[in-house]
């Protein structure tokens, strides 16, 4: 079978190369194209890009999907069937090109938390379970006949990056799975739809912005508390600090712990100048663990109170 690889960052990485070890034919990949980063703004390659030279693999960066020209080089290479991982929406002149179709990996398990951010949204929303999916795609966004599912077991503690790193292996033995499935003719899709008759609840998952990460700490702190481990490292809760000379402060909470204490003043920043820092909020106190303030890189609180003073009488925003 033929394949062609479509995916950008990390994530789709391992889905990749356990096709590649297998000795799977990919005879292209297709990545996003090459970004400005950094201070010196050098262009930087994408995860997937970076493995695919690794191994020498045909390497395809269109800027438009849709481009004719692109389209009747893809149709050149004849391929059997398109993987998906982490990758951009896709013309239907391009995903129902191959005779099989495309199959795409999705981090959760559809229906539910169809949309940009799953990982995040799940552990946001307190979920214990979650899992990967894989499903052929078709006109509307994360909707297309599933073929197989893993559940995944959330951590009482976990962050959406631990999750991550999880989900991305389970979901390449998924992938190959699937693969092989195809290969030999032996799956049998599921429709949503039907899943939908089901009486199951279904949450969404779009994208984060950046209202999505300030924490209020008029809120309980299990929802803070999943808030910021739903978040962490990427894009990273936060909340603000008005000073007395009216400089306001953004401090990024990467990791925390809860102390739940009954109805206290909420709003109220409490540290002992040494082991740490703590914010009330409605039903308790949230302990920040590790977190980054302006000017500083991320590091554990007790690290930080070494040669930082949070001011005491700084309004939280």
């Amino acid at each position: 079978m033929k394949i062609i690889f479509l995916g950008t960052p990390g994530f789709a990485v391992p889905s990749l190369k356990i096709l590649v070890d297998n000795g799977y034919d990919i005879v292209a990949v297709i990545t996003a194209p090459d970004k400005p980063a950094g201070r010196g703004q050098k262009l930087h390659e994408s995860e997937v890009k970076q493995y695919a030279k690794s191994k020498g693999l045909k390497i395809l960066q269109p800027i438009k999907l849709a481009d004719p020209g692109f389209l009747e080089e893809i149709k050149l290479l004849k391929a059997d069937l398109q993987i998906v991982v982490a990758f951009r929406m896709m013309p239907e002149k391009l995903w129902a090109m191959p005779k099989f179709g495309s199959l795409n990996l999705h981090g959760s398990l559809l229906p539910i938390y169809r949309g940009a951010a799953p990982i995040n949204r799940a552990i946001m929303n307190g979920e214990m379970v979650t899992g990967v999916t894989t499903f052929f795609l078709n006109q509307k966004i994360d909707t297309g006949d599933i073929i197989y599912q893993d559940e995944i077991s959330i951590g009482n503690d976990e962050s959406a990056g631990e999750l991550h790193d999880r989900m991305m292996v389970i979901g390449s033995s998924l992938v190959l799975k699937t693969v092989k499935a195809i290969e030999s003719n032996t799956i049998e899709t599921k429709s949503q739809d039907l899943i939908f008759e089901s009486n199951l609840e279904i949450k969404s998952a779009p994208k984060i912005f950046k209202e999505d990460c300030k924490l209020n700490f008029s809120n309980k702190i299990q929802d803070l508390f999943n808030q910021i481990r739903g978040l962490s490292p990427y894009p990273g809760s936060f909340f603000e600090m008005r000073l007395s000379d009216g400089t306001i402060h953004s401090v990024k909470v990467f990791k925390s712990k809860m102390e739940a204490a009954g109805t206290v003043l909420t709003h109220e920043l409490i540290s002992d100048g040494k082991t740490f820092l703590k914010l009330s909020a409605a039903d308790g106190f949230i302990h920040f663990l590790e977190i980054q303030i302006p000017g500083k890189k991320r590091m554990m609180v007790e690290e930080l109170l070494r040669g930082y003073s949070f001011p005491k009488n700084a309004e939280i925003l």
